[in-house]
C-alpha cells in the first residue's frame, strides 16, 4: 500500500470521525461508517489491504 493510499485512507476515517461527533450522522449509518473508518485505520496502519490482493491491485510506487 503506498502512502498517498494510507493518508487518503486516514483522512476518510478523520472526516468520518468528526461527522459522527458533531452529530451529523447517527443511528445505523453511524456505526457502519464508524466499522468503515476503523477498517480503513487498520489498513493503513499495517500497509496491507486484502481487497487488494484477489484484484491484483498495487499502490506502491514502481521505482
Amino acid at each position: 500500500m503506498g502512502i498517498t493510499d494510507k493518508r487518503i485512507r486516514v483522512l476518510i476515517a478523520i472526516v468520518i470521525a468528526s461527522l459522527y461527533y458533531t452529530k451529523v450522522i447517527d443511528g445505523t449509518m453511524a456505526i457502519v461508517l464508524l466499522a468503515l473508518a476503523i477498517v480503513f485505520l487498520l489498513t493503513s496502519f499495517i500497509s496491507f489491504c486484502p481487497l487488494y490482493l484477489p484484484f491484483g491491485i498495487s499502490t506502491i510506487k514502481k521505482k
